[in-house]
């Protein structure tokens, strides 16, 4: 496919793009629940989800709305208390982020009577609000001007700009911040910046862009559009494995561990062993899951039930089928306690 030709300067016809970009949105933007909303609070959720999980899971699978279902406002979130709060996150991992986000609602509530703030400096002293989440709050809640930088508009830019360096180091990102800051709309904060977005998970998405039906082609420079962005480190990925401990007693209640570490504090999972332990053990499961940069592979040994000598570690306790609904377990170990159920 041939790249249609640049015909426009970008900067200089910055006020044209603008307009350019606002009427494809007009028609063609998509509608999610939260682009009908100018709530804070109901932004903020979704901002925080999107962070590290894609829009066809966090909406395909119910999570945005059920969240808000069992906590609808910024009271009921400060309230809740861990089992409540990781139940309602459970599948969307990195639960960090929902911790943050009670906090959030907790500070929110004392430093600020329940008000959100619309100054930029005073949404930065929330915890758990990074310059990026501070600007979506306040182009998506508040229409306000903003700059919104993500994987999404940094990868337009560099191709409208056409950058080649890398857009992962000091100087890059700096770039990049520079550009979405002298093209932000300052009269439809809300509307270009989510037009921007979705023009980068459409017609500029990753690997091969769709450049005869981009809305502004003409103010594109890149020719090596789908090479683009360039990045100058990938992390590596590391491979682990894990070995579970799969026991049942007499009651036919199950062995689970309520998880105190640092990657899924609060969770429940199946107990793991050492090797050396329960090597001599039959394979129930063997599965693969990613998780930040490890790919792990998780294998389940049948240890029968109670009685083989197995002792029960810190934080591990006996619990009957029936409640595992209930409990908010890491998600690999629950598709694999499903199945083997």
């Amino acid at each position: 496919m041939v790249k249609p030709r640049c015909t426009t300067g970008l900067l200089d016809g910055r006020a044209r793009f603008r307009t350019a970009l606002a009427r494809w949105f007009a028609k063609s933007g998509k509608d999610y629940p939260w682009r009908r909303t100018h709530d804070p609070y109901a932004i903020l959720v979704s901002e925080v989800m999107l962070q590290q999980t894609q829009i066809a899971t966090v909406l395909g699978k119910g999570y945005y709305t059920r969240f808000l279902a069992a906590f609808p406002d910024l009271r009921a979130l400060a309230a809740a208390d861990d089992a409540s709060l990781l139940k309602a996150w459970e599948g969307l991992g990195y639960y960090r982020r929902v911790r943050m986000l009670r906090e959030t609602a907790r500070a929110v509530l004392t430093d600020n009577r329940g008000v959100f703030p619309q100054d930029l400096e005073d949404l930065l002293k929330l915890p758990g609000v990074g310059p990026y989440t501070a600007g979506a709050l306040r182009a998506f809640a508040f229409n306000l001007p903003a700059v919104l930088v993500d994987g999404n508009v940094a990868r337009v830019l560099a191709r409208l700009f056409d950058f080649a360096a890398p857009i992962d180091d000091a100087a890059g990102l700096r770039q990049i911040h520079e550009w979405a800051e002298a093209l932000a709309d300052p009269k439809r904060p809300r509307i270009h910046h989510a037009a921007l977005m979705e023009l980068g998970q459409t017609h500029c998405r990753p690997g091969e862009p769709d450049c005869a039906c981009c809305p502004v082609e003409r103010f594109c420079s890149s020719t090596r559009a789908a090479s683009l962005p360039a990045k100058s480190r990938k992390t590596p990925v590391t491979k682990v494995t894990e070995h579970a401990l799969w026991l049942r007693d007499a009651r036919d209640r199950l062995l689970l561990h309520h998880e105190r570490g640092q990657r899924r504090t609060g969770l429940w999972q199946l107990p793991t062993r050492d090797l050396t332990e329960i090597a001599r053990l039959p394979v129930l499961s063997e599965s693969l899951y990613s998780i930040t940069r490890y790919r792990v592979s998780l294998i389940v040994h049948d240890g029968g039930t109670a009685g083989r000598g197995f002792r029960l570690a810190v934080d591990e306790a006996w619990r009957a089928p029936s409640e595992l609904p209930d409990l908010a377990l890491a998600a690999p170990f629950r598709r694999v306690i499903e199945r083997l159920l």
